[in-house]
């Protein structure tokens, strides 16, 4: 049994990485995305609006589509598809190619997205400890690699599908063998009957709110550094095309190395205090930001926005998790939702604000609607199944269905 976990959380973190490789490459290059289908300025925010919503449509119905079929499923049929829509962006050369290859990977990665962290929250509760920023922190890792990737290919001038292909010609089907081993767990005995309570009562709404405003302020925040700090450093900041794919990888390092601690600091702090802690160090960096008189002490600002939002994420789905343990796959996916409102908000959000008014005067509205997380830090307490500080359970879960043989 033990032997299953390891596995699948082996293979759930290798998910997570090739996710954060095939995102990172997109989102770095879309100015070279820009400029190969003549996408004008006022036309951008509309294609980086569409993603999101697409992805909120896919997470929908990947809650609907799990009563039925397990996440483990959902998860290894939808990472081919991004993968495979990545390369459509890079081959076709309209825009009605472009609409197309975006939309469909707009809704494969809201399937992609919930049913891993479906499966990061119910491995979390087998585990009985913090483990899921560990998940988040392999997305990292292939973000960093992905925006590296995407850095050598504006340096060398490569074209978009030559950048891309390698890329899903070894990850697509590294993947694809390792999606074998994703384990479904089932909630441990120790909160079966909670979790019976909670499946009847079904996910509340009034209760979710608090998270999925804090998960709504993240990604606001989130997608102003991937969707937006390559045209600031260009645009504003006066760096080279080169130098702007550069805040995005240090951007990813940082969020690595948070996610790489945040576990062992949930666990001795609690998750109320990394969490409270994270908000400021993020609203400090987009103060930065704003007032950077130049490129690199904007990359500093980046970086704290990384080391600090990094935790708020991985976090919200947990505490989904504990709130909802009869539920948790429907809190999941009505949670992740609010990841794609957030980036449907935020990206237009700023643009707008920056073409209206300034990208400087812009940069200060992700940082005070980080700054209200603090409000809603209570939602993040561990209770009544805490990890960690003396609090950690006993690792009594059952596992259940692996996804051999799907």
């Amino acid at each position: 049994m033990t032997d299953v976990l390891r596995r699948g959380r082996a293979s759930l973190a290798f998910s997570f990485f090739a996710q954060g490789v095939a995102f990172a490459l997109l989102v770095t290059r879309i100015p070279a995305i820009q400029d190969r289908y003549g996408v004008s300025d006022a036309l951008l925010p509309v294609f980086l609006a569409a993603v999101p919503i697409l992805a909120g449509v896919g997470s929908v119905a990947t809650g609907r589509l799990v009563k039925r079929v397990p996440p483990s499923r959902v998860l290894r049929w939808s990472q081919p598809v991004v993968f495979l829509a990545l390369l459509g962006v890079a081959a076709g050369d309209r825009m009605l190619a472009l609409a197309l290859a975006l939309g469909a990977f707009g809704l494969a990665v809201g399937a992609l997205d919930a049913s891993m962290n479906m499966l990061g929250v119910s491995l979390q509760r087998s585990y009985g400890r913090s483990i899921m920023l560990s998940f988040h922190a392999a997305y990292s890792l292939g973000g960093i690699l992905g925006a590296s990737l995407a850095w050598a290919g504006a340096h060398w001038d490569l074209a978009l599908f030559v950048s891309y292909l390698p890329v899903v010609v070894v990850l697509l089907p590294a993947a694809f063998a390792g999606s074998r081993w994703y384990a479904d767990g089932e909630p441990a005995a120790a909160v079966r009957e909670e979790a019976a309570q909670g499946s009847a009562a079904g996910v509340g709404f009034k209760v979710l709110l608090p998270l999925c405003l804090v998960m709504t302020f993240a990604y606001i925040g989130d997608s102003t550094v991937s969707n937006w700090s390559a045209k600031y450093l260009q645009d504003v900041l006066g760096s080279s095309e080169q130098l702007a794919t550069v805040p995005y990888a240090v951007y990813m390092v940082t969020t690595l190395l948070g996610r790489s601690l945040g576990d062992f600091g949930v666990r001795r702090f609690g998750a109320v205090a990394v969490v409270r802690g994270g908000t400021v160090v993020a609203a400090g960096g987009f103060a930065v930001v704003a007032v950077a008189p130049g490129a690199w002490v904007g990359m500093l600002g980046f970086t704290l926005v990384g080391l600090g939002l990094c935790v708020l994420v991985p976090q919200t789905f947990a505490a989904a998790g504990r709130l909802f343990p009869g539920a948790s796959d429907a809190a999941v996916a009505r949670l992740n939702v609010f990841n794609y409102v957030g980036f449907l908000v935020g990206s237009p959000l700023v643009g707008a604000l920056g073409d209206a008014w300034s990208y400087r005067g812009a940069m200060l509205v992700p940082m005070v609607l980080v700054v209200v997380t603090l409000v809603y830090a209570r939602s993040f307490d561990a209770q009544p199944d805490r990890y960690g500080g003396g609090h950690e359970r006993a690792r009594t879960a059952d596992v259940g269905r692996g996804s051999n043989g799907l």
